[in-house]
């Protein structure tokens, strides 16, 4: 679908309300002089809140209790709370009868858990375009790393040609986002999947930034395991989730060793002990579990399922359509992308500006006009110098720019947003854009730990 035909489908939708989240109220002081309300832009590095979430929680917090280690009645009620939780992720996801929910720290936590119960031997296939948190955890096993893509066919053919020419025997493992971090770019996980099972390879599904914004279903997309965090889907207290396949799991030894994770302990005649463990979700989950993060994310897993994906879908390649369509005859800026600017996104778009400092625009946008983006590599740094075909280098002193006209930059800058996202933010951003590129900063900036900041010394 082209970003024009997104535009006119999405339009439509324009009148819908952003959910209402957290700091929405919140002002900020500009260099320029005066406050503006915040523009919170960067919604793929962490959501704002929910007020919904943050009502549920504050509603809870005076029944807060320990979890499956007391007999009162706060430790009753906390206990079904929490596994009220983990119930309301595995329908959120549509995981299959026998799937496990197991409630981490975060999608970085639960891909690194997956990574030490993998079976001995396991080959890992992961393209370079991934997340850190899903390209590096796999130290102990054998891992192929795959060539960026430049269309959802090619992400299948790399795939299958780079699964054919394994061993034949031996346990395998494909680890995909579903969404990029980077470009927005919605992956072919269904398609990935099926290309897994057919040789015999089993398949998770980094859902980091898919699952706040389209719904995610294991049983129909056919994946082993999904990973995601909490602080992406509007409930910033802490927690992630690991959800799939018991089997690796429960055969794995515990990701943690302690307390919660152990059903029965023994002494031994000679002084040691004997650990019988827990083959549920339980045993990786060793330690006080963070309850009121395990129900913040089912309180916003419950609101978005509410709100409905169908509208917020629509709303969001509405504000994707402003973003491109806004800035479509600023021949400065630069989107960045694998498969093509029509390609299914969500709303997660990282640009360069041409003959910009990528920190300095980035702070220009704070300082200047109370706008929130990121700048850098995203964390995702293979697939940004993929992108912008640059080698390793140190970002330019800000205030100066980082490649003459012509050359290639060295970082990017990142916008992105969701559900709670107001219109009136977009367009400042895009009117700022705008401006920036047109007239230039209005202020001088300067190097401060590696980060451009406002030169206040004046």
């Amino acid at each position: 679908m082209s970003v024009s035909t997104v535009s006119t489908v999405a339009a439509d939708q324009s009148v819908c309300a952003p959910l209402p989240v957290l700091g929405r109220d919140v002002t900020v002081p500009l260099v320029t002089g005066g406050e503006v309300a915040y523009a919170a832009l960067d919604y793929a590095a962490s959501a704002p809140a929910l007020q919904r979430v943050w009502d549920d929680v504050a509603a809870y917090a005076p029944y807060y209790g320990s979890v499956h280690r007391g007999a009162g009645y706060l430790s009753q009620l906390s206990t079904d709370l929490f596994e009220n939780a983990r119930r309301t992720v595995a329908e959120f996801l549509d995981c299959r009868d026998g799937d496990q929910v197991v409630f981490t720290r975060s999608t970085t936590d639960s891909l690194n858990l997956l990574a030490a119960a993998l079976p001995a031997g396991c080959q890992v296939f992961v393209f370079e375009t991934e997340h850190h948190a899903s390209l590096l955890p796999w130290r102990d096993a054998r891992v192929t790393y795959l060539d960026a893509p430049r269309s959802p066919r090619q992400a299948v053919e790399t795939l299958e040609r780079a699964l054919a020419d394994r061993a034949p025997y031996g346990p395998a493992l494909v680890c995909v986002t579903g969404a990029s971090n980077v470009t927005g770019e919605l992956w072919p996980v269904r398609e990935l999947a099926a290309a897994a099972h057919a040789h015999g390879a089993r398949i998770v599904l980094d859902a980091a930034q898919l699952a706040p914004h389209h719904p995610v279903s294991v049983a129909d997309l056919d994946v082993d395991w999904v990973a995601f965090s909490g602080h992406k889907l509007y409930a910033p207290f802490g927690t992630g989730v690991l959800a799939g396949r018991a089997d690796w799991l429960r055969e794995a030894e515990p990701y943690l060793a302690g307390g919660g994770a152990s059903r029965k302990v023994t002494r031994r005649t000679d002084g040691g002990v004997d650990v019988e463990w827990h083959d549920s979700a339980a045993r990786h989950e060793a330690g006080s579990p963070n309850v009121i993060g395990a129900y913040a994310v089912a309180s916003a897993c419950k609101a978005l399922t509410e709100a409905g994906f169908d509208t917020l879908v629509a709303r969001e390649q509405y504000l994707v359509a402003k973003v491109r369509e806004g800035l479509a005859d600023v021949p400065e800026v630069r989107f960045l992308s694998l498969f093509g600017d029509d390609a299914p996104r969500v709303g997660v778009l990282s640009f360069v500006v041409e003959g910009w400092n990528s920190s300095h625009f980035a702070a220009a946008l704070s300082a200047e006009y109370g706008i929130g983006v990121r700048d850098g590599l995203f964390c995702a740094h293979p697939l940004v110098r993929t992108l912008l075909g640059s080698d390793p280098q140190t970002q330019g002193e800000c205030g100066s720019p980082e490649a003459a006209p012509g050359e290639k930059s060295l970082n990017a800058i990142r916008v992105s947003f969701g559900a709670g996202t107001p219109d009136e933010h977009v367009e400042r951003f895009v009117r700022a854009v705008r401006e920036l590129v047109t007239d230039g900063a209005q202020w001088n900036y300067r190097t401060e730990d590696g980060r451009c900041v406002p030169d206040t010394s004046a």
